[in-house]
């Protein structure tokens, strides 16, 4: 769980820092979401209405879902240029005014072309060679992937001219990657890592979040609305499969638009190696909570609707408060915009639910996973079960503790306003003073160790 603790107390009374996005973006984007999904479910009707072709049924397949995402996207896209003019802003390292010749930059973007495409043929390879990625849900990851690759490839080249161009420094790591494989130029090493660093991330999240794209899409499509009774167990999980959806595609757009025109670009990846760790740990093929994993705290364990049963104004009760917490971890991917990435800075988020705490989705997420699994409860009557089930997942819960701390130190060494945003949070944040606060209680307080003089 993310607990969060400030070691080094700074008095902060000032504002709070402001969000490098707006609200309005994940808005906009939510707009377009449930726009796209009213189609969809009322399809058979529209295409009566207007006398258009093919079949008659609701869309609920995976392109689809796939579908989705053009009408999150553009939203966003359009409320960031238009409203919040993101395109201006000098962190895009963008000048607009005084664009170059095209043959002046045509060099740099040539190598910086054959840094890229080297890039991508590394991650096709290794597409190629990992297992994991031809089956089950990653065979339509890879379609998608695979119907992408030329288009990708050919649109590069305009683009990357038309923006190097404009670029106050073009060289980025993506040219500092060409220059050592062309060997031509001298090139910076540690560019070179945090380019290949940046794309470990988008190559090996953007398979993941397309290949759960369907899942939750095509439940919600075909959900029968009158078909779920008034009744807490079903109408929650309804619901919390609907958040479940938004935050999954809203964290798509993200991966995909790391775009410097938008200022979505990624400004750098987490650098340290336990982030890395901790991070991949819980997602397919190195997860560690799934069956099998040392970290599956679910054998003999039942969900809530079982153990409380019986008591209607109880599971009410239960079913809002897992709906509140999935709505706070929806919430906390919303807010992000089109900036949102595992293990990136790109941006400092200070508004929404990052009000709060410093790290909003992992504490509703681990909230949600004790009350909704109540390890504490065996469906085997076993002390056993029980002590085991409940360590394991505290286990867990210190996974994303972990996770949330290696965060921070990536963005406390990268930018001064989130350590203004870490300090004021500290100071007047109410859950995160308060379990700063629980942290420093359970501290030892016995005699510090004192350098050497």
């Amino acid at each position: 769980m993310n607990v969060e603790d400030q070691p080094d107390r700074v008095e902060h009374a000032g504002p709070r820092p402001a969000s490098d996005v707006s609200s309005g973006v994940g808005l906009a984007g939510l707009l377009g979401m449930f726009a796209w999904l009213a189609i969809c479910r009322n399809w058979p009707g529209i295409a009566d209405a207007f006398g258009l072709p093919g079949p008659r049924e609701p869309l609920a397949g995976p392109y689809s879902s796939l579908a989705t995402l053009l009408f999150t996207a553009v939203p966003m896209v359009a409320w960031s240029i238009l409203v919040d003019k993101v395109h201006r802003r000098a962190s895009t390292g963008i000048d607009w005014d005084r664009p170059r010749a095209a043959p002046a930059t045509l060099d740099i973007s040539i190598t910086k072309l054959a840094g890229l495409w080297a890039t991508w043929a590394i991650i096709g390879f290794l597409y190629c060679v990992a297992r994991w990625y031809w089956r089950d849900q990653y065979l339509f990851a890879m379609e998608v992937i695979g119907a992408a690759a030329v288009p990708l490839f050919l649109l590069s080249v305009p683009y990357v001219v038309w923006l190097d161009r404009r670029l106050v420094d073009p060289r980025d790591g993506a040219w500092h990657f060409g220059a050592m494989l062309v060997g031509r130029e001298p090139y910076d090493i540690e560019a070179v890592k945090a380019h290949f660093r940046s794309w470990a991330v988008k190559g090996f999240f953007t398979a993941f979040m397309i290949s759960i794209l369907p899942i939750g899409w095509i439940n919600l499509v075909n959900l029968d609305l009158a078909s779920i009774p008034f009744e807490p167990v079903r109408l929650s999980w309804a619901l919390i499969e609907l958040l479940f959806v938004i935050d999954v595609q809203i964290a798509m757009v993200g991966y995909l638009l790391t775009m410097k025109p938008l200022d979505a670009q990624i400004r750098s990846a987490n650098p340290f190696l336990g982030g890395w760790v901790a991070a991949l740990i819980c997602y397919p093929p190195f997860i560690l909570m799934g069956d099998g994993g040392p970290l599956n705290y679910h054998p003999n364990t039942s969900d809530w609707a079982y153990w409380l049963q019986g008591h209607d104004m109880v599971l009410w009760a239960w079913g809002a408060l897992l709906v509140f917490l999935t709505a706070i971890y929806a919430w906390a991917t919303v807010i992000f915009g089109i900036r949102f990435s595992n293990l990136t800075y790109r941006g400092v988020i200070t508004n929404g639910p990052y009000r709060f705490t410093r790290h909003p989705a992992y504490l509703s997420k681990n909230l949600f996973w004790w009350c909704a699994t109540m390890p504490f409860f065996a469906t085997s009557g076993s002390l056993v079960d029980v002590v085991r089930n409940t360590t394991i997942l505290a286990m867990v819960s210190a996974v994303y503790f972990w996770r949330a701390k290696t965060e921070e130190a990536h963005l406390l060494s990268e930018d001064p306003k989130y350590r203004e945003y870490h300090a004021w949070m500290a100071e007047n944040a109410v859950i995160t003073r308060g379990l700063s606060k629980a942290m420093r209680a359970f501290r030892p307080r016995g005699p510090q160790l004192q350098p050497a003089e």
